[in-house]
């Protein structure tokens, strides 16, 4: 069953996470911005990218639920961070001017929201797909009161993870691999995938 907007943005706030699967007291390690953050953000940049506003139609590619719960290193919850998520549409292409505004017209490209009083952010995007030179990823920006992560985050099992450059840059091989994740279906049912990031931050 496809899940709606008005659902699936309803149920944000204290919905049920899974545990943190890494150690609460290894930091997520920092990657770059990359040069297609948006200049300016669009006017609708909500939590679900699959669908823009005035739009009507559903983004190409396999639907996927990302959530996750952001901790300090001490495994308490950051509230109200701020969570930012960018990546390119099924196509390849970024929403951006120097990519030429993307190709899927129903992909926001971009989206935001905050964590709730347990550290739980939840996006609706879809599994990235492979970018010229690039393995599979989405960026994430998490900003706090007192800090800010910038990193990435990458497909379990994608073959050209090896010869992604940014990724390989990691030298410490549990913290690289903290930023593979499964992209997995639902196990309550439906076509749509369920990924899970837990970023840990020095807050």
């Amino acid at each position: 069953m496809t899940v709606s907007r008005r659902t699936f943005l309803s149920g944000v706030t204290g919905m049920a996470l899974i545990s943190a699967t890494q150690s609460v007291s290894a930091l997520t390690p920092r990657q770059s911005l990359g040069p297609f953050y948006p200049t300016k953000q669009p006017l609708d940049s909500d939590a679900d990218l699959t669908f823009v506003e005035g739009r009507d139609g559903v983004a190409s590619g396999e639907i996927t639920n990302l959530y996750g719960r952001v901790t300090n290193t001490q495994g308490a919850p950051i509230a109200d961070a701020l969570v930012e998520i960018w990546q390119c549409d099924a196509f390849g292409a970024y929403h951006h001017p120097r990519a030429g505004g993307g190709i899927d017209p129903h992909f926001q490209g971009f989206g935001k929201t905050r964590t709730d009083s347990q550290g739980g952010y939840r996006f609706r995007t879809i599994k990235p797909v492979v970018y010229p030179g690039r393995a599979p990823h989405i960026h994430i920006k998490i900003t706090t009161a007192s800090t800010e992560l910038v990193t990435q985050i990458y497909v379990q099992g994608e073959s050209t993870n090896d010869g992604d450059f940014l990724l390989n840059a990691i030298n410490d091989e549990q913290a690289r691999r903290s930023l593979v994740i499964p992209f997995e279906p639902d196990a309550e049912g439906g076509s749509e995938l369920v990924a899970v990031f837990n970023p840990v931050l020095k807050a």
